[in-house]
């Protein structure tokens, strides 16, 4: 449930198109709507390394509890 709520900010926040739809303000000359959206390229990467580690450690958690 943690992992899934976590995995679906990343594909929601961009479809809201009003929150990044405009100029203003600029980043190294770079306008807002670009360095946005390449920001949420780096933020679903680290909550997708964040979701996978959680799996991994649950699985692990599960497989030990199993061969008890």
């Amino acid at each position: 449930m943690l992992v899934g709520g976590l995995l679906l900010i990343p594909m929601v926040a961009p479809l809201l198109v009003n929150t990044y739809a405009r100029d203003e303000p600029d980043l190294a000359g770079v306008p807002f709507f670009y360095w946005y959206q390449f920001l949420w390229i780096l933020i679903a990467v680290v909550i997708t390394s964040i979701c996978y580690r959680i799996v991994v450690r649950q699985e692990r958690r599960d497989r030990e509890a199993g061969e008890r």
